[in-house]
Formats: structure tokens, sequence, C-alpha cells
């Protein structure tokens, strides 16, 4: 997690030049894989989840969408970017959030949320190692900036949207995942607020500090209305990031 918008931001510029054939051939392979590992852990939950084969249809659905988004971010570089270890990391996280999507409209079990939370955890461990191996392998880019940022968001709508399945928290609870899709779409109409963002501490922190407190909101221990306080406490910190943002940003249109 690098940050520039809320809930994640930063970049990782390009470090150089690379052959175009060769990268989109590894970003095809990783595709692919991931796609595979998507159906393989949709394939255990029809366990937990009494063979519900529609779990795994959703689960090949949501997989080949993210594919074709993936190849298309990674094709609109200007730069062909690596896709090493750092990117292999981020597309880890990638998968573990589309497995959590397919879970979506599942009944609720003890065993099933904690299904959730084991795959949480896992995808929040990751977000912080792709950076750090990026740094260190010299494959930072802004296509895995991109790539980090948005997963950030997805996982993060997809936590809050199975809160509210499993009646952890009211619908209110998906406005943490709408946040950043509403900020993005706000740029379009008002422009000062697509400007670049510097990388932020404090961003990043807010980002984890949502995540957790979705994954503790949705752990089979923790009832409505904790759980409901959890994910509201979570949802407050994540809109006083974004209100800072925007705030820095009006200033910086003011001149």
């Amino acid at each position: 997690m690098h940050g520039s918008s809320a809930p994640t931001a930063g970049t990782r510029p390009d470090s150089r030049p690379l052959d175009r054939p060769g990268t989109q051939v590894a970003t095809g392979v990783a595709i692919a894989l991931a796609i595979t590992a998507t159906l393989a852990i949709a394939f255990v939950h029809t366990r937990i989840t009494a063979g519900d084969l529609s779990v795994v249809a959703r689960a090949l659905a949501y997989a080949t969408v993210g594919g074709w988004l993936l190849a298309w971010l990674a094709l609109k570089q200007e730069g062909a970017p690596v896709f090493g270890a750092a990117n292999a990391v981020t597309l880890a996280r990638g998968v573990l959030a589309l497995d959590l999507l397919a879970l979506l409209g599942s009944p609720p079990s003890a065993v099933l949320a904690w299904s959730i939370v084991a795959l949480a955890l896992i995808a929040l461990v990751l977000d912080g190692v792709d950076g750090r191996v990026a740094r260190h392998r010299g494959e930072t880019s802004a296509f895995g900036a991109r790539f980090d940022m948005e997963t950030d968001a997805l996982l993060i709508l997809v936590l809050a949207a199975l809160a509210w399945n499993q009646g952890k928290a009211g619908p209110w609870i998906l406005l943490a995942g709408a946040l950043r899709y509403v900020f993005v779409a706000a740029g379009f109409f008002l422009p000062w607020l697509a400007a670049p963002l510097p990388a932020s501490r404090r961003r990043q922190t807010v980002c984890v500090v949502q995540i957790a407190s979705l994954i503790l909101c949705l752990a089979p221990f923790v009832t409505p209305p904790v759980s409901a306080a959890i994910g509201f406490a979570g949802l407050v910190a994540l809109l006083g990031s974004f209100a800072a943002d925007v705030a820095r940003l009006a200033r910086r249109a003011r001149g």
C-alpha cells in the first residue's frame, strides 16, 4: 500500500525500459495462474457452503473480468511494466479479494465467517509486502502503484459488502467501499480533485485501520451492536482521511 488518493495512494515510478512483448507474456501467464488459483479456492469454499457451486461460477466470472481489467491496465501504461515478484504479491491479494467477493450472498455461518477472516487477514499481511519487494528488487512502476491502489479499494469494498451481508452492520457500511469510487467519479466533474497527491503515512495508516476494522467486524465472536460500532469507527477514520485530502486539493486549486 503506497497511496495517493484515499484510501490508498502513492506512486511506484517506472525504473527502466523493458521489452514489451516479454512483459505481456509474463502478465498473461500471471493472469492465467491467478484465475486458476481463484477457482481452486472457490472449490474449497463449496465444502463450507454445503456444495454451493454458484460460488465457483461467481469466482470464475469475477476472475475473468478482473483478468481483462488487469491486462487493460498493464497495456495502457506508456512503458512496459515489470510483472515481477512485487506485482505477483499484489495479484495474490487480488485473488483473495475476488474469492471473498464470490462468497457474497452465501448464508452466514461461523465456519464461513472464519474463512472470510482468514482470507482477509492474509490479504492484509500481503499488503505490507508488495511495496517492500518492489523497492528491494527495483521493480517499482506506475503500473504497480495503480494495481496496488485498486486492489486495496476492491478489498475494502468487498469486506464492507460482506459485513452488511453477514448482518454485522447496516447498509451504511457500504460507504466505506464506495468512497474511493465516488472520489474518482467526482474528479471527472471537478478536475481539481483528480490532481495527484503525494504519498502520505496518514493515508496508508488509515487504509490499514479500515481493513483491520472490517476484518474484526466480520469475526464470528464479534456480534452486533459491537460489530457495527467497530465498522463505524473505521468509516469515520476513512471519512476524515478523505476530507483531509479534499481540503488539501481545494487549497492547491485556489492557489
